[in-house]
């Protein structure tokens, strides 16, 4: 949607909260607490996933990249900065290691073999600019997957869901069948952790 459809759009229906991201599934997840939002996409860099900067921590990594989102949307905004613009990012780690979205097929059975058996972190870190200020919440979920054989794998791989999905696996799919135990919020390995975020827009008074 451009700047100009936006204007518009805010000036007919007092929009208050526009969601920086082209994820559906962090609109629903607003949607699950009736919190109405505007989806903005915003034009991201070229590749799946931002870089790691020299000696990043995965947090450091995490909360960077949320930030370089809210950045690029008030760029892209230019005039509409007055108002809420919510952004997040997730990433999946095992150790030290980041495991983003797979690019072929072969790296999302990779990254699956990887998981298996094991447990790993999920990260999301959200972000609320308004009025001029930018709050900041971060959500650590630690997810632990059944041994999988590659038969089982494979035929997850072949599914499609894993790829555009941080760690090559979608909590909320098929992969659920496999997760052995959770740790932390659904929600937030799903891509919008709604207590923080909830807590986020309740303090900037977006909600009761």
């Amino acid at each position: 949607m451009s700047t100009q459809d936006l204007n518009q759009t805010i000036e007919q229906d007092a929009i208050h909260l526009l969601l920086a991201s082209a994820s559906p599934r962090r609109l629903a997840l607003l949607e699950q607490i009736n919190v109405i939002a505007q989806q903005l996409i915003v034009p991201s860099p070229e590749g799946e996933d931002e870089p790691r900067n020299p000696n990043e921590t995965v947090i450091q990594y995490v909360k960077r990249t949320t930030d370089d989102k809210l950045t690029r949307a008030l760029a892209y905004l230019n005039s509409l900065e007055h108002c809420a613009i919510l952004t997040a990012d997730t990433t999946v780690a095992m150790g030290d290691n980041i495991l983003g979205k797979p690019t072929d097929r072969q790296d999302a059975i990779r990254m699956l073999s990887l998981l298996s058996g094991k447990t790993h972190d999920v990260y999301t870190a959200v972000n609320l600019y308004f009025k001029g200020q930018t709050t900041r919440a971060l959500s650590h979920s630690q997810v632990t997957f059944d041994s999988m054989v590659i038969e089982q794998i494979e035929q997850y791989v072949d599914t499609n869901e894993p790829f555009g999905k941080a760690g090559a696996y979608a909590i909320q799919g098929m992969a659920a069948q496999h997760i052995q135990r959770l740790e932390g919020t659904y929600s937030g390995v799903m891509g919008l952790p709604l207590h923080e975020t909830a807590q986020l827009l309740r303090n900037a008074g977006l909600i009761q």
